[in-house]
């Protein structure tokens, strides 16, 4: 069976405080963040842009966190007021994950990888 993955890296800037963190992370502060998304599928579909069933899922579903926070998106966001949750990397990439699959066909296995720095990252997946 034939399979396709789709990778796609964006970065977006935002500031954020770990509540009840015990640490200067519990103060606000702010990342660059830096965003991999995989996705893929055995079969390819249609998108809002494409009528045909030749992708995996459109590119621009896949980057809707890049976006202003004023257009729908997390950048130059207090995630704070954006997410019902904490904002560790580990809950930011689960949010990311959440909301991108609603954007794409169920078919899809995506993952999410959230660098916070350089060399802190996480993985979600479900």
């Amino acid at each position: 069976m034939p399979k396709w993955k789709l990778h796609t890296e964006f970065r977006f800037d935002a500031a954020h405080f770990i509540e009840g963190y015990d640490g200067k992370c519990g103060r606000m502060h702010g990342h660059s963040y830096r965003v991999l998304m995989k996705a893929e599928s055995s079969e390819l579909n249609p998108s809002e842009y494409l009528d045909s069933p030749d992708m995996v899922c459109d590119f621009r579903e896949l980057k809707w966190a890049a976006k202003d926070s004023e257009k729908g998106g997390l950048d130059h966001s207090l995630l704070n007021e954006k997410m019902d949750c904490s904002t560790t990397a580990e809950r930011i990439a689960e949010f990311i994950h959440k909301e991108t699959s609603k954007r794409i066909p169920d078919n899809i296995d995506l993952t999410v990888t959230v660098w916070e720095t350089e060399d802190c990252w996480v993985e979600y997946t479900d």
